[in-house]
């Protein structure tokens, strides 16, 4: 009797198989499950092949029944267009403020606080502790840090010490627009600063692990329409997703998928820097979008495909962007398992009635450019290639863009959309086209890989791409793998 070499992988030698039990008695499912589900077994004869048959189809009952009993929340951004006035920027960064400061009010190292006013009649050299928005920053002719912070009842300057070497060290890394809590002794109209708290993520947060053996997808940057897009790459992609091409263990994950996260720019866009126009394969948008449809038809219908769009998209390119526009992807609206969301947007999935389901937070990711150019720990280390280190930084100060200049943002009167209010069990991001994977506090970091080579406008830019790679990562266990579709041209 002869098996594939598929099945001889799994059964390996150590089992025996009764003469009775043919080839056609067997699949790759069932096998799959006898090893799994009962890992002591020996010897298969008949009528324990037929028990299991029976087991394999009730597992499968349930697991379509689990399914059905599966949730998913979305929080997109869905303002409505208005005119901007000063008052929205005074509410917007209020509202920062006050998120923020309830966040750091919490914490044990800013006990005594006291708002900026109050820090005048203080006695010299008494201990304070305030919380304030950072206005501006400058380096004294002797090498101190000077800081400026106001909160809503006024300003005080922080000194940083360069004699504090680890806290002017925190101190470099210090940007503009970000809150911050500080402790230190007063002074005349100053404070000489002993301590820097950022609002940061919990030490404790859980490492949440599903119930379900099941498999979500996180890429993004495909960028459909370029003239250097990987076509033949993503191809590969689509393949192995149907179970037409991989390992034995990378068709079993195919099977497992049920999640495909694209974390924006899922088209090259049009006039989206100068001089675009010699690096689009396809010019019109709407034909973009066609043949990204095009390709997503051909996913398996049973995976929720999740789209966020990045600043190429058909959709303004400040921040918070809303779903991308129906009118130039209407075949896209029409699959019935793609979900349009925006960005940023906070997602839950695999929610149940006895799991909480993963917070996954996605932001495409313009404003890490400008931290990577701009943060001296960050620069010094890698810069771009150092994503891990930006997405950390990020979370630190649990606000996607502290800074105002370094993305173009729509300032809401009531809220800051870009403030990470919500701690995630991942945090996914794309935009500079780097496959990275970390941890940070239990939080799952993933910045994705791209699906396009390199042009002159990224070469400008100092983007040094990782193409056609995915993140796949198993909801049970919380591993992540990375696969790659890509193979360097010679």
């Amino acid at each position: 009797m002869s098996f594939s070499e598929e099945e001889i992988n799994l059964l390996e030698s150590d089992l025996l198989l009764s003469s009775e039990i043919k080839k056609s008695d067997l699949n790759i499912d069932l096998i799959n499950f006898i090893k799994k589900q009962h890992p002591d077994i020996l010897f298969i004869d008949k009528e324990f092949l037929e028990k299991v048959k029976l087991e394999l189809n009730v597992f499968k009952e349930k697991e379509n029944s689990f399914d059905n009993d599966i949730f998913i929340e979305i929080n997109s951004f869905n303002e409505e267009s208005r005119k901007r006035t000063f008052e929205d920027f005074v509410g917007f960064f209020n509202s920062r403020f006050e998120q923020l400061s309830s966040v750091l009010k919490q914490r044990q190292d800013l006990q005594g606080l006291t708002s900026i006013n109050r820090v005048a009649v203080k006695q010299d050299r008494e201990l304070v502790a305030v919380i304030g928005l950072v206005k501006e920053k400058s380096i004294t002719k002797n090498n101190n840090i000077i800081l400026v912070v106001e909160d809503q009842t006024g300003q005080i300057p922080i000194l940083i010490s360069k004699n504090n070497s680890d806290l002017l060290s925190i101190g470099k890394d210090i940007v503009l627009d970000e809150v911050i809590g500080i402790t230190g002794s007063s002074g005349k109209n100053i404070i000489f600063a002993n301590n820097i708290i950022f609002p940061d993520v919990p030490l404790n947060k859980e490492f949440k692990k599903g119930p379900r053996d099941v498999y979500s997808i996180f890429l993004g940057d495909t960028h459909f329409g370029s003239k250097v897009f990987l076509k033949e790459e993503f191809e590969k992609f689509i393949k192995w997703i149907n179970g037409e091409i991989g390992s034995f263990e990378q068709k079993e994950m195919a099977k497992k998928v049920k999640y495909i996260f694209f974390a924006g720019d899922l088209v090259e866009g049009v006039g989206i820097y100068p001089d675009q126009e010699n690096d689009l394969e396809v010019k019109d948008i709407k034909n973009q979008y066609k043949i990204m449809a095009k390709y997503f038809s051909q996913i398996p219908k049973n995976i929720k495909i999740i789209i966020s769009p990045g600043n190429h998209d058909a959709i303004g390119i400040a921040e918070p962007q809303k779903k991308i526009y129906k009118d130039f992807a209407e075949e896209l609206f029409e699959m019935e398992n793609v979900i349009f969301v925006s960005n940023p947007v906070n997602i839950c999935i695999e929610k149940t009635e006895d799991f909480s389901g993963f917070d996954i937070l996605i932001y495409h990711g313009y404003s890490l450019i400008y931290y990577a150019d701009n943060v001296e720990s960050i620069r010094v280390a890698g810069g771009q290639k150092r994503v891990d280190l930006i997405m950390q930084f990020l979370l630190k100060r649990r606000h996607l863009a502290p800074t105002h200049e370094s993305n173009q943002s729509i300032p809401s009167g009531d809220k800051d959309y870009l403030v990470v209010d919500k701690i995630p069990d991942f945090f996914v991001t794309g935009h500079i086209h780097r496959a990275s994977a970390s941890n940070y506090r239990n939080i799952t970091l993933l910045n994705c890989s791209c699906w396009t080579d390199i042009t002159t406008d990224q070469e400008k830019r100092g983007l040094e791409p990782q193409p056609g790679k995915i993140f796949l990562v198993n909801l049970q266990t919380r591993k992540v793998k990375q696969m790659s579709f890509f193979h360097k041209k010679e």
